[in-house]
């Protein structure tokens, strides 16, 4: 059996080696646009920081790839799929056929409509070239102004503050992370973002990027500019829709799978940033793994059903430390209950979400103690009506949310 995968980010290269785990026969052609082997992404940013060389970038060496018979074709860019024939052509005008396919081709970074965006000196982060890119800028043009206050947002700042760069971050939304904090936790984050030297401000709406013919900074719709020799925006992604949409394949905001990870063609899967599954798109590296391993076992002829992944978000910033995790801006009200203990001065936010007694969702900032237990306890939806009021106290015993009923 001959099996394609398109896209060797973390999807597409999970996948094939489930695949080769599954089946030392099965034929793998992995195809990956970019140039360079796969990375696991938040290598961008230590590397952008100046803490991972780039030889150390890279989660396998190319003699992995010939040892698990992977055939890995670099900066070779799918520009159709021939579902009805089981084939699909290559930019160069080769053509590959396949009994099986993984469409993993991933997302792009979005850019909003600001005026000036395509100017030399404005950036998006999303490969290895980009932050390249964003390097070379800075060591000219080290002041930087980074449009988006989200989770790549601050580690950009974070990185860049390393390098020595002074940098301001721009959030359209009232707080910083709003998928990730409530606006207490957003306050004591601020606090500390902004006494480690990085210069934040919320709630306003970048109009236009100055200068000319490069960027020279930002404008606001309040009439302030900000200089900037360096502009990166991090305003999330976009899926990469567009082979699959001109294959004739069910598309909404992201590729239409199954349980499975079948798309709507036969033969045809699709796992990771370009994936919606059960009405949501995902865009987490948790979730692609998930995801690939289960398109790998569908693709062997196996089940392995995914039923969705506990989004969860591990973040540093400078030195910093915040996990996120499930359900933590409950909209609802009725059967839902917050617990909060908060500490502004030394920076500590720790709160639960329950549903009917069994978490649903937990923030924990400036504390590694008790983090990756409540994390495991929120995925694993352990009942804790019992004891709920003590679990944000000193000296509690973590061990007791593994004795908690699992959903």
């Amino acid at each position: 059996m001959k099996s394609v995968v398109i896209g060797n980010g973390v999807a597409g290269t999970i996948a094939a080696k489930n695949l080769r785990d599954g089946d030392p026969a099965v034929e793998i052609v992995l195809f990956g646009e970019e140039r360079h082997l796969y990375y696991p992404r938040p290598n961008l940013i230590e590397y952008l920081a100046g803490r991972l060389p780039l030889a150390k970038m890279f989660a396998f060496p190319e003699a992995w790839y010939a040892a698990q018979r992977i055939d890995l074709r670099l900066d070779c860019r799918v520009r159709r799929i021939r579902p009805a024939e089981r084939r699909i052509e290559r930019a160069d005008g080769g053509e590959e056929d396949y009994d099986v396919l993984c469409l993993a081709d991933g997302a792009s970074s979005a850019v909003p409509p600001i005026r000036g965006a395509d100017k030399p000196g404005v950036f998006t982060l999303r490969t290895l070239d980009d932050a390249e890119a964003i390097l070379a800028s800075v060591a000219a043009r080290p002041d930087v102004v980074v449009v988006g206050g989200g989770l790549l947002g601050l580690e950009i700042a974070r990185a860049l503050k390393t390098r020595g760069s002074g940098v301001t971050v721009l959030e359209v939304a009232s707080r910083l992370l709003p998928r990730q904090l409530d606006a207490p936790g957003a306050a004591i984050l601020i606090r500390r973002i902004e006494a480690g030297g990085i210069r934040v401000l919320t709630g306003v709406v970048v109009e236009e990027i100055t200068g000319d013919p490069a960027a020279a900074g930002v404008r606001l719709k309040s009439g302030e500019e900000i200089p900037a020799g360096t502009v990166v925006i991090a305003a999330g992604v976009r899926p990469n829709t567009a082979l699959a949409r001109e294959a004739g394949l069910a598309v909404d905001r992201g590729v239409l799978v199954d349980d499975g990870m079948a798309a709507s063609a036969p033969g045809v899967f699709a796992a990771g940033d370009n994936t919606q599954h059960a009405g949501r798109l995902y865009g987490i590296i948790p979730a692609a793994f998930d995801q690939a391993r289960t398109a790998a076992a569908s693709m062997l002829g196996r089940s392995r059903p995914y039923s969705g992944t506990v989004p969860s978000t591990t973040l540093k910033v400078m030195g910093f430390d915040l996990v996120s995790v499930g359900l933590v801006n409950p909209e609802a009200p009725g059967r839902i209950e917050e617990i909060r203990r908060e500490d502004p001065e030394a920076g500590l936010y720790r709160k639960i979400v329950l549903t009917d007694g069994r978490l649903a969702g937990a923030v924990w900032m400036g504390t590694r103690t008790g983090a990756l237990a409540v994390a495991k306890a929120v995925a694993e939806r352990r009942d804790v009506a019992a004891f709920k009021n003590e679990i944000l106290a000193d000296g509690f015993d973590f061990g007791r949310l593994a004795a908690g009923g699992a959903a």
